[in-house]
C-alpha cells in the first residue's frame, strides 16, 4: 500500500508569478504540494483573471503574513474603452455604452483627477464582506448591496499604450484599491461612458516585486532541495521595521513569552513601535514592541523548535 509522504515543516517566502485562469487558493495548493509543505498560506487574492505577484507564505512565515495587507501595491492593466462589464472584467455581459475619441489634454486631466487621496465605492464584484459574505456572492445572484464609498490613495497613474480603445495604464496604489473600479471611472471621466479591465497584472506588493518570482512551470520542474532555495527568510515580510539584536539570555526570555527591560532602546525608539527581533547569532525571532521606558512587549514569535531550521535573516 502506498503510503502519503510525510509533509515537511519548511518556514519562508515564496514569491510566485500566479498564471491567468485559476484562483490564488488553488495556486496556493498547487504550490504547497509541490514543496511538500505541512503549513501554507497566501497573501493578497488575486482573481482568477489577474496574474502576477502571489507571496506564498510556508509554516512560521504565515503568523507575519498580514504585514502585506497594508501594503502599497502596483499594477499594470488593460482597459476597454467605450465598453462596460457586468462584472467589471472580461467575464461579465459586455456593453457598448460610448465612443473613444480622446486628445491628450483629457487624458492628462482624466488622471490628475484621479490621483492623489479620492473616494472609491468598491466593486459589487470583490471579495469586501458585507454580513459575513464575500459582496460577489450576491452579486452573482443579482442582488445589490449598497456600498459606502471609502478614501484609497493613488500615488501614481500613467497610460502606457493607446490603441484605438484598448488603453494600458500602470497604477500604483494603496491597499484597498479596486482597478476594475478605476478603470470604470477612468472611462467615464474620459467621456468614453465607462471601461472594463480585460487583463490585470500585479507587479509589487510593499518591497516585493514581480521581478523576482517564480512560476509554476518553473515550479514544477525542480527537486524540494532546489525548491527550498527559492524562499526568502521570514522576516522579508517585515523590511519596514527597525531591527533590535538582543544577548541570548534576554532572547530566551522573550521566547518565553516575558518582558525584557532595555533602557538603551528608549530613546532609539517611541512607546507602541513595532520593531524585527534577532538573536546574538542573527536569527530573526519574531515581532515585538516598545513599551515604557524601552521595555520590549513580545507580540508575535516564531516557535522555538523552528528557529535553527530557520535560514539566517539580514
Amino acid at each position: 500500500m502506498l503510503t502519503k509522504p510525510i509533509k515537511r515543516n519548511i518556514s519562508g517566502v515564496l514569491l510566485l508569478d500566479k498564471p491567468i485562469g485559476i484562483t490564488s487558493n488553488k495556486a496556493l495548493q498547487i504550490t504547497k504540494r509541490l514543496f511538500n509543505a505541512s503549513k501554507a498560506g497566501h497573501t493578497g487574492t488575486l482573481d482568477p483573471l489577474a496574474t502576477g505577484l502571489l507571496p506564498i507564505c510556508f509554516g512560521e512565515a504565515t503568523k507575519f503574513s498580514s504585514a502585506l495587507l497594508g501594503a502599497d501595491k502596483t499594477y499594470t492593466a488593460t482597459l476597454k474603452l467605450g465598453y462596460i462589464s457586468s462584472t467589471g472584467d472580461a467575464d461579465g455581459e459586455i456593453s457598448v455604452v460610448g465612443d473613444v475619441n480622446l486628445t491628450s489634454k483629457q487624458i492628462e486631466l482624466a488622471l490628475q483627477s484621479l490621483t492623489g487621496k479620492i473616494m472609491q465605492i468598491p466593486s459589487m464584484y470583490s471579495a469586501l464582506k458585507h454580513q459575513g459574505k464575500p459582496l460577489y456572492s450576491y452579486a452573482r445572484k443579482g442582488i445589490e448591496v449598497e456600498r459606502k464609498p471609502r478614501e484609497i490613495t493613488i500615488y501614481d497613474l500613467q497610460v502606457v499604450a493607446l490603441e484605438e480603445n484598448n488603453m494600458d495604464i500602470m497604477v500604483k496604489c494603496s491597499t484597498g484599491t479596486y482597478i476594475r473600479t478605476l478603470a470604470e471611472d477612468l472611462g467615464k471621466i474620459l467621456g468614453c461612458g465607462g471601461a472594463y479591465i480585460t487583463s490585470l497584472n500585479r507587479n509589487e506588493i510593499g518591497n516585493l516585486n514581480l521581478s523576482d518570482a517564480y512560476t509554476l512551470d518553473i515550479l514544477k520542474s525542480m527537486s524540494c532541495t532546489q525548491l527550498d532555495s527559492y524562499l526568502r527568510p521570514t522576516d522579508s515580510l517585515l523590511h519596514n521595521l527597525p531591527a533590535v539584536f538582543m544577548n541570548n539570555t534576554d532572547s530566551q526570555h522573550l521566547l518565553n513569552g516575558q518582558v525584557v527591560t532595555n533602557t538603551a532602546l528608549a530613546n532609539k525608539f517611541q512607546e507602541n513601535e513595532k520593531i524585527k527581533i534577532y538573536n546574538e547569532e542573527k536569527q530573526f525571532l519574531g515581532l515585538g514592541e516598545i513599551a515604557v521606558c524601552g521595555a520590549i512587549t513580545p507580540k508575535r514569535l516564531i516557535a522555538i523548535s523552528s528557529i535553527q531550521d530557520l535560514p539566517e535573516s539580514l
